[in-house]
């Protein structure tokens, strides 16, 4: 230690320590802390006042300003940090005249002042963009990106840089060495952040190919997710399930793996309804002059029958066809009438959309049936009304199947005979 004190605040307190009697170094440890003391009271009234006084100015200008981004800054503390660099910069002055015969705790102040006045700095820029994300949320137009990614990783490069200048700061040596150094350590460094990595990849990707926006229903079978996204960050996305629990998916998951996305159905006219009918096969059969007449009974196939008939029955007189047997010739079948009928009734339910595919069509038989597959579209894409309207068209054709003499196929019931509908003539083959 050195004790030279010059004139100053610091000669009159030391001065009168030593007229009490005390010795010079007890006096100049004594002063030291004095002064330590008083300056950190300071610096603390100095940080009150500046943060009340910014506080006031913000709020008063958060509720006369015609935009919400003042309120964001507010409420995420932006003043208040801000309030923090004044006190700093008050001990950063202060410091050379506390510490004036102490070099090595003169040295330590300035390091530690140094690095508060960076992680103060740090913490105005992570308010202030945390700020800028939920005011941009605000907007229609980045409501569904992912600024919590972009965000996260503005955030760790910026503590990264902040880590490596207080490392510097404190052994004294000069930041660019630790970047030269970076390149020897850079496989440790990709081992510890992988998963940030790949999620800054993933984010950049989903947000460059548009695979993925916040309130997008997606299907993620591996991760037994189904609802909709509410949240992309640089590792995570999470989804609210319709059971209202929350799966989280890592991002890069969205890029390595196949998920489905809703997205196209919910912004198209319609939500897509594709469900077959197994029809029994047995009960499948041509259909006699006195069937077509008990058919014609249906409205909706009533036109379609006459038509179809008379073109029928002209064919083959003209051919001549032996109608002996039912085989001969051209005929009309109880699950085309069917397939037609069905069509029918689609094109004038008020729930199918009627500009959008809208088929009847017969899959290849399987042991258990023929699958009669309706393929169209509910002009109502709410899930509720969704399952309503393809359940209230299931439950008709399912009704109208014996009025054709045709009938589901069903395990336990599969070998039972048709029973007609009482005054019609359709029964067993």
């Amino acid at each position: 230690m050195k004790v030279d004190m010059d004139t100053g605040i610091q000669r009159i307190l030391y001065d009168h320590l030593l007229r009490t009697g005390m010795s010079e170094n007890m006096a100049a440890y004594l002063n030291l802390l004095i002064l330590l003391i008083g300056s950190l009271i300071l610096a603390g009234l100095l940080d009150f006042v500046v943060w009340k006084v910014l506080r006031a100015i913000s709020v008063r200008l958060a509720r006369k300003s015609a935009t919400n981004f003042d309120n964001y800054l507010v409420m995420h503390r932006v003043p208040r940090y801000v309030a923090r660099i004044v006190p700093l910069l008050l001990l950063f002055e202060l410091a050379p005249i506390i510490f004036m015969d102490f070099e090595k705790g003169g040295s330590i102040a300035f390091k530690v002042i140094q690095i508060l006045f960076l992680i103060a700095t740090l913490s105005i820029v992570k308010s202030l963009f945390r700020s800028i994300k939920d005011y941009l949320k605000t907007k229609r137009r980045y409501r569904d990106k992912p600024l919590d990614s972009y965000i996260q990783v503005f955030m760790i490069v910026a503590w990264i840089f902040g880590a490596l200048t207080i490392f510097a700061i404190v052994t004294e040596t000069s930041i660019w060495k630790f970047f030269t150094a970076l390149g020897a350590a850079s496989a440790i460094i990709l081992l510890i952040f992988k998963d940030s990595i790949l999620g800054l990849v993933a984010s950049i990707q989903v947000s460059i190919n548009d695979m993925v926006r916040i309130g997008d229903w997606i299907t993620f079978d591996k991760y037994g997710a189904d609802g909709d996204v509410i949240e992309i960050t640089l590792a995570t996305v999470k989804v609210q399930n319709f059971d209202k629990t929350i799966t989280t998916i890592p991002t890069y998951a969205l890029i390595s793996n196949s998920f489905k996305n809703w997205r196209g159905m919910q912004e198209s006219g319609g939500r897509r309804i594709k469900r077959p009918l197994i029809i029994s096969q047995k009960g499948i059969r041509f259909l006699s002059d006195q069937d077509v007449e008990d058919l014609k009974r249906i409205e909706l196939v009533r036109p379609y029958l006459m038509d179809r008939n008379e073109k029928i029955k002209a064919h083959n007189e003209s051919h001549g066809v032996d109608k002996s047997l039912a085989v001969n010739g051209r005929n009309l079948t109880n699950i085309g009438v069917f397939r037609k009928y069905v069509q029918e009734y689609l094109g004038n339910h008020p729930a199918v959309h009627k500009g959008m595919t809208l088929m009847v069509r017969q899959l290849q038989p399987e042991p258990h049936g023929i699958p009669l597959e309706i393929y169209a579209f509910s002009s109502d894409k709410r899930w509720e009304n969704y399952e309503y309207i393809m359940a209230d068209i299931f439950d008709h054709l399912l009704s109208a199947l014996p009025f054709f003499g045709l009938e589901v196929f069903e395990w336990p019931t599969s070998l039972s005979p048709i029973k007609p509908r009482d005054g019609w003539s359709l029964g067993n083959p």
